[in-house]
């Protein structure tokens, strides 16, 4: 086997401008997928880690057909005290559980004593909540950012404060209509005001948990969903369907189900762009396979072509169909690796400099956001041995042809 080796690299020394231009198109094809995976891949994440660590978390739970109905907020779908005990319990059990924050959804009108509007408020107890969203704190662009927020305060969004020319400071007056019907009022400082995830138009503001009790006229300790956090995201299916398994089958005096847990996939259609994402790459990698493929078979081809009468040769000589369909193969094998190699070195050293670069970019009203593109281990190891097996792949047809080759016919070929 190693004869043959080196006789395929010194057949490729031989044609030393066509192994150049072959690889190069290899090594080319690996860059573009390499660099692409890369850079999109962190685009990806940043996107998903805007999304979940200061808005949804990456997994919660609600009372069951709380989510069907989720845009009209409902308050009779909340969690009750009990149920709500009993999942914080199941949650602080589970050691792939970071932090977990329980929040009441609400609409309510909110009132300048001048105008108003409708708003969407997120009742929250601010430690479990910053906590939870760790990102949170850094979408507020003006007011107080430690803490988040205190009782009879409100964090209001940018879209509010600017059409209703509301200041840090100013006094506000919610008033809401609790599940029963009635209504009530509540007077609020404004804290600070904060930023939507996706830029503007966002209409969802702060309060604290108690304050919604208090508006809502609430006797027990309710709440509408509890955003958990995991302290790795890559664990994000298994912990799932742990919590789906504890969770769901508990069942009430109905024998109807009590919970849905859901990840932050079914809570927002941003998911949507991170499966484009994904099938872009994939499209990339089919793009790779088919330069690989037709690069490697046609230098295959015309080194067939042109060895004719060598081929003859050594079949005259006694060299079976076996060693010159190997010896072939071997070939189209070292251009794969060798392409495959520069490929790879070109792509570390390129995403070296992207970082070294710092380009930024903003996502939504997120200014600033540093572009961070690595390679996990894997996906360098994947698209090397796909290039790799491709290159032997597309090296079969010609060596079939050159080893099924009638010695006579090959040396009389001019």
């Amino acid at each position: 086997m190693l004869k043959i080796i080196k006789i395929a690299a010194r057949n490729l020394r031989r044609y030393k401008r066509r192994t150049l231009l072959t690889s190069s198109l290899v090594t080319l094809g690996v860059v573009s997928v390499l660099l692409f995976v890369s850079v999109a891949g962190s685009f990806k994440n940043m996107m998903i880690g805007q999304i979940t660590d200061s808005m949804l978390g990456h997994i919660q739970i609600h009372q069951k057909g709380y989510l069907a109905s989720i845009d009209s907020l409902p308050l009779n779908r909340n969690l009750k005290e009990m149920q709500a005990l009993k999942i914080e319990e199941v949650l602080a059990a589970n050691p792939a559980i970071e932090a977990f924050s329980p929040r009441i959804k609400l609409g309510a009108m909110f009132s300048n004593y001048t105008e108003t509007t409708n708003i969407r408020l997120n009742a929250v107890i601010p430690e479990q909540e910053i906590a939870t969203m760790p990102l949170l704190i850094k979408r507020i662009a003006e007011g107080k950012k430690e803490g988040l927020l205190n009782k009879g305060e409100i964090v209001i969004p940018d879209l509010i404060a600017k059409g209703m020319k509301v200041k840090i400071g100013d006094g506000i007056v919610l008033v809401a209509t609790n599940k029963d019907g009635s209504v009530n009022g509540q007077s609020f400082t404004v804290r600070s005001i904060i930023e939507g995830v996706t830029g503007p138009g966002g209409r969802d503001g702060y309060i604290h948990l108690d304050d919604a009790r208090t508006l809502l006229r609430m006797e027990d300790k309710e709440i509408s969903e509890i955003a958990i956090r995991l302290k790795d995201l890559h664990g994000l299916n298994k912990a799932f369907a742990g919590l789906k398994a504890e969770l769901e089958p508990i069942r009430n005096k109905m024998d109807r189900p009590v919970f849905e847990v859901h990840t932050w996939e079914k809570l927002t259609p941003f998911f949507n762009i991170a499966k484009m994402i994904d099938l872009m790459t994939l499209f990339i990698k089919i793009m790779l396979v088919a330069i690989v493929l037709v690069s490697i078979m046609n230098v295959m081809v015309m080194a067939v072509y042109e060895r004719i009468n060598e081929i003859g040769t050594i079949a005259a000589m006694g060299t079976g169909p076996g060693k010159i369909l190997l010896l072939f193969l071997t070939e189209g094998l070292l251009l794969g690796i060798l392409g495959t190699a520069l490929g790879v070195i070109i792509s570390l050293v390129s995403i070296a400099a992207l970082k070294a670069a710092k380009i930024s970019f903003d996502f939504g009203q997120q200014q600033g956001l540093i572009l961070n593109p690595t390679l996990n281990p894997s996906d360098i190891i994947s698209i090397a041995l796909i290039v790799i097996f491709i290159a032997v792949l597309g090296s079969l047809q010609p060596a079939w042809k050159a080893a099924k080759m009638d010695p006579i016919t090959a040396l009389r070929h001019v």
